[in-house]
């Protein structure tokens, strides 16, 4: 196999900001090629500061191992991950790049999309939320009211977030999703869900730190609508200890090092009861056609990277009103612009 890689950095529609203050105007990613002989597949991992991760990181990484990544023969997904994983063990933002080019190279090698070939249809997959970004209250209403959609997700974590999603209520009725970021207190949180529950709140993703597990089980034995981790469930390992303390678990291919992970992952999570729903970290339409893939699998999704970004570097997938449609033949289902 031959390895190419390049930087991309993809401008929001919209400045970006979550709890504790953190903004972005742009979103800079790694795309990553892998190529065996007429057959292409891509991959790409977005360079996220409070993982430490950059995308020069990712770059170094690839040039220390370059030859060890290409040398590998291969013939199906599962082996290689094994492979990078030992490759790679501190970087797995640039596994799941590689993991991902590898299984686009291999549906375009056998002929079919990655839900075909692991026997799903693709049928009853929920639609995506739209995230609204912490704002003043004023841009958040306008951006809902620019960008009428069935689903929101609210970033919350704040003071005064309870009152403006208040506001928010009052200017659509559509289902409402929260993601705290790890913003609050025990306390904070068995005052705000019931709330929340109230104002059409359909889940909670996040509401305490990701270390506070003796909170969140007082949190999960009282509250009236899902919680879903996230910060606390990003390896396969962190699936189990989300029972009782959880009602389902966002995977995040970035985080957890790919597609052959999140695989295992949402198997674990069935057996044990847990939803499952699978988030994004403002991948455009490469990252977000593996998210694609997966929807006949999930509970939820939150794939909307291509919808935040003003600009896109592949085509292949369709929005309409939340709902996702692949339209490739083969691997991801997406091709470059």
């Amino acid at each position: 196999m031959e390895l190419f890689y390049k930087k991309i950095e993809l401008p929001f529609e919209y400045p970006f900001t979550i709890s504790g203050g953190r903004t972005k105007t742009h979103q800079p990613s790694l795309m990553v090629c892998l190529q065996l002989g007429r057959y292409v597949g891509f991959g790409e991992a977005p360079a996220i500061a409070y993982y430490d991760i950059t995308v020069e990181k990712m770059i170094a990484d690839i040039e220390a191992k370059k030859r060890m990544i290409e040398k590998f023969a291969f013939t199906e997904p599962e082996r290689y991950w094994h492979y990078l994983h030992h490759l790679i063990p501190n970087n797995p933002f640039l596994v799941s790049a590689l993991d991902m080019a590898g299984w686009d190279l291999f549906g375009k090698l056998k002929g079919k999309l990655l839900y075909q070939l692991w026997n799903t249809e693709f049928v009853n997959a929920p639609p995506t939320n739209y995230t609204i970004g912490i704002d003043t209250t004023e841009v958040m209403i306008a951006k809902i009211k620019a960008k009428p959609h069935p689903i929101y997700k609210i970033k919350l974590g704040f003071d005064g977030d309870i009152e403006v999603i208040a506001e928010l209520r009052k200017h659509t009725n559509a289902i409402f999703r929260v993601d705290a970021n790890a913003g609050w207190s025990l306390d904070e949180a068995m005052q705000k869900i019931p709330v929340l529950k109230d104002l059409g709140v359909e889940l909670v993703e996040q509401p305490l730190a990701k270390t506070n597990w003796d909170g969140m089980k007082t949190l999960y034995q009282h509250a009236p609508i899902p919680l879903i981790a996230d910060e606390s469930c990003v390896f396969e390992k962190d699936v189990e200890q989300c029972v009782e303390h959880f009602h389902g678990i966002n995977i995040k291919l970035t985080k957890c090092s790919g597609i052959t992970p999140a695989i295992r992952m949402i198997a674990r999570a069935r057996e044990l009861n847990l939803k499952v729903m699978m988030g994004s970290m403002n991948e455009c339409s490469i990252g977000a056609a593996a998210n694609a893939n997966f929807l006949p699998q999930l509970d939820y999704v939150d794939m909307d990277g291509p919808l935040l970004l003003s600009e896109d570097a592949a085509e292949g997938l369709q929005f309409t009103n939340g709902n996702v449609q692949i339209l490739g033949n083969a691997g991801l289902g997406i091709s470059l612009k």
